[in-house]
């Protein structure tokens, strides 16, 4: 082998060593109209006419997607072939530079009230070559844009007077990258370390005796969370006290109560609801229940509601006339609706429950809202086409359908 002479390439030579693959990128091109529009009043037409074939009157310049556009009016038209026959009516350019892609639309504005304007649109329809391509001063319009001798005798003629309304589309490309390229934004976690702070009992500065449990907690959360336990806290005698007692409540309860404060969910406890159709008292012993009580007690609204809806999927024959009490009892305005509605619409197999017996002996005032509920429904019945009445459930047991009750148990 001479010097300088290369060696044969073979193909272990050739072997290219593979890089790992980079991940796919991309990019969307979106074509859409920019539109605008201007009003174009046009006073004094007859004192117009007859300026001359191709002279026109001129609107002010406006301007759409950037660009400056001007609306011209020929009053004798445009062109001298038609001979005075139609006027035309034309958008112009009034920005020099690079070329502008558009549509438009022009409406004679009917002036009688009727809304029957005289629309030549593009907009809606699909064009041969695309939208007009325009230079300085280029234009787009109709010669024969209405025969002349209509004009004068329509409605869009008053008091010599038209009103020309043009609308004008600029075409732009642009790349969307905020279709392709979104950022997900994970869920809020700060119920997650404010959770943290309680089951570490970082930096507590005030313990809730409960039934002899202790609960560490922190002021300000609480504070923030409750206005009852601002006051509590901040506007007594003496705000410096690093316990309290609380005598109303029993510990799981409280447990609960400090667990939405901090959480702002519902515990795993007072997601579970209990029955609460075995016996009459279990609907008050709930846990979910207490913590409605409590949620009211120190005005937790969001709490009231998510108590509320637990409680309304427990709704039955035999429960309603219960959690209508304690809905009433507690405010729990949305969850003492819907028992009332449910009441009305099964109102004999309720009034045969022990609960019905417990409504009235307790709470004779929902007797009467129970009532207005009542009427309200047959109100909804007549103007349904519903035959039977709602006091017709009183003599048979069925409900407003015809069907025969059958108490949930």
């Amino acid at each position: 082998m001479t010097n300088g002479a290369t060696s044969p390439v073979t193909a272990a030579t050739l072997k290219v060593e593979h890089s790992p693959l980079l991940s796919p990128t991309s990019s969307q091109s979106v074509t859409e109209t920019v539109n605008g529009s201007h009003r174009f009043v046009i006073q004094g037409y007859s004192l117009a006419k007859g300026m001359g074939i191709g002279k026109h009157i001129v609107s002010d310049n406006f301007t759409v997607g950037g660009y400056r556009w001007a609306i011209y009016f020929y009053p004798d038209g445009k062109n001298p072939e038609d001979n005075s026959t139609y006027v035309s009516v034309f958008i112009a350019l009034a920005s020099e530079g690079t070329d502008v892609r558009a549509l438009f639309e022009l409406t004679l504005m009917d002036q009688s009230g009727k809304g029957k304007h005289k629309v030549h649109s593009h907009f809606d329809r699909s064009l041969e070559s695309g939208p007009y391509t325009l230079k300085y001063r280029g234009s787009m319009g109709y010669k024969r844009f209405f025969r002349r001798a209509l004009l004068e005798t329509s409605d869009y003629l008053k008091d010599d007077c038209l009103i020309i309304n043009c609308t004008v589309g600029v075409v732009v490309s642009a790349i969307d990258c905020s279709r392709l390229h979104s950022i997900q934004v994970p869920e809020s976690d700060i119920g997650a370390h404010f959770g943290m702070l309680l089951e570490n009992m970082e930096g507590t500065d005030i313990t809730f005796d409960v039934a002899g449990e202790k609960f560490h907690s922190h002021k300000l959360v609480l504070a923030a969370r409750s206005p009852v336990f601002r006051s509590e806290i901040f506007d007594g005698v003496d705000e410096q006290k690093k316990e309290m007692v609380i005598t109303d409540l029993e510990p799981r309860v409280f447990k609960a109560l400090l667990h939405f404060i901090y959480r702002d969910t519902l515990s795993e406890d007072a997601e579970s609801v209990e029955s609460s159709s075995a016996s009459l008292s279990s609907v008050s012993e709930t846990l979910i229940a207490k913590l409605l009580a409590a949620a009211d007690r120190y005005c937790l609204e969001r709490l009231k509601l998510m108590c509320e809806s637990r409680l309304c999927k427990n709704i039955s024959v035999n429960s309603v006339a219960k959690i209508l009490a304690l809905a009433d009892e507690y405010h729990a305005t949305e969850l003492k609706a819907v028992c009332l509605r449910f009441a009305a619409e099964n109102l004999a197999a309720v009034m045969r429950s022990d609960g019905f017996e417990y409504l009235k002996d307790n709470c004779p005032l929902l007797q009467s809202e129970l009532l207005k509920t009542i009427a309200g429904c047959e109100e909804d019945y007549s103007s349904g086409g519903k035959s039977r009445s709602v006091w017709a459930q009183l003599s048979d047991g069925t409900d407003t359908n015809g069907r025969r009750v059958r108490q949930r148990t």
